[in-house]
């Protein structure tokens, strides 16, 4: 089974699920949004802001393969790159020295092969590369997710586009600013490349906590 990772661009857009690829809730405003929505070409807007960010930043993701399949992948950009951040997460601003992860996803099939270690810790290592120190993430706390900070509920009762906070944390998160919906999370690059066997099931749940929603253009509730 020949496993490879490749950088998130305009040639390998195509390869998210198309689920992934119609979805630009982080990579636009509510506004913009909605009116991607009803205008019915989000994937044209996914593709304009993948190549904004190529020119101006450089790749702003990971994809891993299994025998030439995509099976997963990351997003990540610096904070001015994901309008969606400043109006939807009273949290926010991210901090300006990191980089803001957004979202990410491991096909069923093929979690609990150590792939979600093998795809964070890839995007962790480009990253370091490129002079980036840390990673930050606004995640869902237990009054987003279903009160019970279980993440088998997070996505029926909360908002599909945030990670469980729990989740974050038990990969090696730790809270920056604290908020009972929206805590906003970070994480010392170092940490992720260092990351052993033993985070592998929390990687798991943690990628495979993200369903892509019918996209509305509405984001969730600041309070």
């Amino acid at each position: 089974m020949g496993r490879r990772m490749a950088p998130l661009t305009l040639d390998t857009l195509p390869d998210l699920p198309k689920a992934s690829r119609r979805c630009v809730w982080w990579e636009l405003d509510e506004v913009a949004g909605r009116r991607a929505a009803e205008a019915g070409y989000p994937d044209f807007e996914k593709e304009a802001w993948v190549s904004t960010v190529l020119l101006q930043w450089g790749p702003c993701g990971r994809l891993v393969y299994v025998d030439e399949q995509a099976v997963g992948f990351v997003v990540y950009a610096p904070p001015e790159y994901v309008p969606r951040q400043a109006d939807a997460f009273p949290t926010s601003p991210a901090s300006a020295d990191a980089v803001l992860l957004t979202t990410g996803w491991i096909e069923p099939a093929f979690r609990g092969e150590g792939l979600a270690r093998m795809l964070v810790q890839g995007a962790a290592k480009d990253l370091t590369r490129r002079g980036v120190k840390a990673v930050e993430c606004f995640g869902g706390g237990p009054a987003a997710v279903g009160g019970d900070g279980d993440d088998r509920d997070a996505h029926q009762h909360g908002d599909p586009c945030v990670l469980p906070a729990h989740l974050l944390e038990s990969v090696g998160f730790t809270v920056v600013r604290p908020h009972h919906r929206y805590p906003r999370l970070r994480l010392d690059l170092k940490t992720a490349i260092s990351w052993r066997e033993d985070v592998e099931q929390a990687l798991e749940r943690l990628l495979g906590s993200v369903r892509v929603p019918v996209l509305t253009g509405v984001a969730p509730a600041p309070s």
